[in-house]
């Protein structure tokens, strides 16, 4: 089984530059969204019904065209949610989505920006602390519990292009960071970094300054697991365009 990741800045952008090829070539068994910047009801026939898949949104409940998550899934899944049980506030910008199978748990996440900004550094670092509390509850249920998405943190110095000058940007800050080292603590790993632990590659490149020509980026989406021996292999698709991100992708 084939589970993709990718954020594409936009559904409806993204389909116009070859999504649905996308997933004809790749055939992703689930597919997991991130930024879709798109409410279900504002969607064509040809993103809502992808032949041979079913799709779940969750949007933001206050703001149009703004953040918002997808999962495309040839298996039905046993149950979806989009709720962190957390403060009301963390669930409004469509940033979850969570699909229970017979064998893993699957979260997908479009985590927040920090942006330098205090009050949406705030935001993020609660809704990093609300996931935490909830990966660890739903680790009892002894499932693999899988989570995807853009995480808006590159790790370590290695997941970066220029660690040095980016020490007190959003994303690379230490207390941002530190939260991913408190995740790896209670069991959770890093997929891609598990399998190819001294490979330089990226998920992101800012649109400015030709960084994807100059390959000047941030790894930041990731798959997550509390489980890696379930894990084949882990990848990252720099040769797939239409979004400033590129999908990242585990083989179970």
């Amino acid at each position: 089984m084939d589970i993709f990741s990718w954020n594409v800045n936009g559904i409806r952008a993204v389909r116009k530059k070859g999504f649905l090829d996308f997933i004809s070539n790749y055939s992703p068994d689930i597919l997991c969204l991130q930024e879709t910047k798109a409410h279900a009801e504002q969607l064509g026939d040809d993103l809502l019904n992808i032949p041979g898949y079913s799709s779940f949104f969750d949007s933001p409940k206050y703001k149009k065209g703004y953040s918002g998550v997808a999962i495309y899934s040839r298996q039905e899944p046993i149950n979806i949610t989009t709720t962190l049980d957390a403060e009301q506030d963390l669930d409004d910008e469509g940033r979850t989505l969570i699909a229970e199978y017979d064998k893993f748990i699957l979260l997908n996440f479009y985590f927040p920006n920090g942006q330098m900004n205090d009050t949406r550094l705030d935001y993020k670092l609660r809704f990093h602390e609300a996931a935490y509390e909830k990966f660890l509850r739903l680790k009892r249920k002894k499932k693999n519990i899988i989570i995807c998405g853009d995480y808006n943190i590159a790790h370590n110095e290695i997941d970066l292009k220029h660690p040095k000058p980016n020490e007190n940007t959003s994303g690379f800050l230490r207390i941002e960071r530190d939260w991913l080292d408190k995740f790896q603590k209670k069991g959770f790993v890093d997929t891609f970094r598990y399998f190819y632990p001294d490979v330089i590659k990226y998920s992101w490149w800012t649109y400015m300054r030709n960084a994807r020509q100059n390959n000047a980026g941030w790894r930041i989406d990731y798959f997550w697991v509390s489980q890696i021996d379930k894990i084949k292999d882990a990848k990252i698709h720099n040769e797939v365009f239409g979004s400033d991100h590129c999908p990242v992708s585990v083989s179970l």
